[in-house]
C-alpha cells in the first residue's frame, strides 16, 4: 500500500508541475532553437565587415577610442569598454546617460583597435534575435519575468526527476524503447513521449540546470555587489566623489596586465556602473583556454591615482553563472554540438507537445468512461 501511495504521490507531482510549465516551456525550446545559430544567423543577415589597417600598426590606445566614442554620441558617458573575441582588433565602448542608467538608453559604438576609426553603431534592441532573445530570457518582463523563468526551469527538473521515478517500475516489464503500435493511439503516444523522454533526460537535465542559473544571473550580480565588491570597497566606503579627470585607463590596463601576464583584457567597467564602484575603474581579464575564458577576475584600480587597490577571483556562484551560459545553448563545442542541442531541442519539443496530449486524452477518456456509468446506471435504474 505504501508504494501504491508513493507511485500516486510522484505521478501527481509529475503531472502538475509538467503541466504548470509544459506553455513556458515550449516557448523557450521554439525561441531557443534560433538562438543556438544566433551566430550564424547574424552572419546572414548582417553585412559583413572586414577590419582593415596595416601590417605593423599597434593598437590605438584605450583613451583615445573612449573619447571618440563619447564624442560620436554628445552627451553621453562611457559605461563599458569590451574586447570583442569573436572579432580580434574590435573593441565595443557603451555610454549612456549617466554610469548608472539603463541599459534601455545605452549606444553602442564598435571601434577599429588599430585605426582608431568607427567601424559601425550597431543597435542592438531590435531585430528578430532581440526578440529571440528577450522573450527567451524573460518574456520583455525584467526582472519578474527573469525569476518566472527561473521557477518554471525549476518546475521542469522536478518533473524530470518524477518522470525518472516512474519510468524505471514501467521498464521493469517492456523492453527498453519498445512503442506498443498495435494499442490505441494514446498508449503509442505515451510510449513515444517515455522513449523520448528518457533519451533526452541528461541534456533537458543540464539545459534545464543551467537555464535556472542564467534566469537568477542578476540575482547573483546583486550578490556579489553586496558581498565580495563592497568587501573589495570598503576602505573608500566614505571618500568623497571623484572630481576632475580620471586616470588613464591605458595606464590601469598596464598595471593589471604586469600582475596577470597570462591573461587577457575582457571589459572595463567605469566608475559608477554595476560592475564597479563609484571611484574604480573594474577591470576584467579571463583566461586564454576554453574553459578559463569564462573564469573573470576582477581588478579594481583607483580611478583618481591610478594604483591597483584589489584584485581577487570570483565567487564560486559567479562562476557557476559564467560557465552556465555557453552550456545552456551549446556555445563552446562548435556546429557539431550545436545540431546536437537542436536535435534535443526538437526533440523536447515532441516530448511536451505528447505529454499535453496525453493529459487531455486521459481527461476525455475519464469523462466518456463516467458518462457511459452514469448511463448503465439510468438504465438499470429504469429496468
Amino acid at each position: 500500500m505504501a508504494t501504491i501511495k508513493s507511485v500516486k504521490r510522484w505521478f501527481w507531482w509529475h503531472k502538475w508541475t509538467s503541466l504548470i510549465c509544459t506553455a513556458f516551456l515550449l516557448l523557450l525550446c521554439l525561441t531557443g532553437l534560433p538562438l543556438i545559430f544566433h551566430e550564424e544567423i547574424e552572419e546572414l543577415t548582417e553585412a559583413k565587415k572586414e577590419l582593415t589597417h596595416a601590417p605593423d600598426a599597434k593598437p590605438v590606445p584605450v583613451d583615445e577610442m573612449v573619447k571618440t566614442a563619447v564624442a560620436h554620441f554628445p552627451g553621453k558617458v562611457a559605461k563599458l569598454v569590451v574586447w570583442d573575441k569573436e572579432h580580434p582588433g574590435l573593441v565595443n565602448v557603451t555610454v549612456g546617460d549617466s554610469p548608472s542608467s539603463a541599459y534601455q538608453t545605452d549606444k553602442y559604438v564598435a571601434i577599429n583597435a588599430y585605426t582608431g576609426e568607427i567601424e559601425d553603431t550597431p543597435v542592438v534592441q531590435e531585430g528578430f534575435m532581440w526578440v529571440m532573445l528577450r522573450l527567451h530570457v524573460d518574456l520583455f518582463a525584467g526582472i519578474p519575468g527573469k525569476l518566472l523563468m527561473a521557477l518554471m526551469g525549476i518546475l521542469f527538473v522536478i518533473a524530470i526527476v518524477s518522470g525518472i521515478v516512474l519510468y524505471g517500475p514501467i521498464m521493469k516489464k517492456f523492453d527498453f524503447g519498445m512503442i506498443r503500435t498495435e494499442k490505441s493511439s494514446r498508449v503509442k503516444w505515451l510510449d513515444m513521449h517515455n522513449l523520448l523522454g528518457i533519451v533526452t533526460l541528461t541534456w533537458a537535465t543540464v539545459v534545464g540546470l543551467t537555464g535556472v542559473i542564467n534566469a537568477l544571473g542578476d540575482v547573483m550580480l546583486y550578490a556579489w555587489q553586496q558581498g565580495q565588491l563592497t568587501e573589495m570597497t570598503a576602505p573608500y566606503k566614505n571618500a568623497k566623489p571623484l572630481t576632475g579627470e580620471l586616470s588613464s585607463l591605458d595606464d590601469a590596463m598596464k598595471i593589471v596586465q604586469q600582475r596577470e601576464p597570462e591573461m587577457q583584457p575582457y571589459f572595463v567597467a567605469f566608475p559608477g556602473t554595476m560592475y564597479s564602484s563609484k571611484h574604480h575603474y573594474a577591470v576584467f581579464v579571463r583566461g586564454n583556454t576554453p574553459l578559463t575564458e569564462r573564469l573573470l577576475k576582477p581588478a579594481l584600480i583607483d580611478a583618481q591615482t591610478g594604483q591597483l587597490t584589489d584584485m581577487r577571483e570570483m565567487p564560486f556562484f559567479v562562476n557557476a553563472y559564467f560557465i552556465s551560459q555557453p552550456l545552456h545553448f551549446g556555445d563552446y563545442g562548435g556546429m557539431p554540438l550545436k545540431m546536437i542541442w537542436a536535435l534535443f531541442d526538437i526533440a523536447t519539443i515532441v516530448v511536451l507537445i505528447s505529454g499535453l496530449y496525453l493529459w487531455f486524452a486521459r481527461r476525455k477518456s475519464s469523462k466518456e468512461q463516467l458518462a457511459r456509468m452514469e448511463a448503465s446506471y439510468n438504465l438499470t435504474a429504469t429496468i
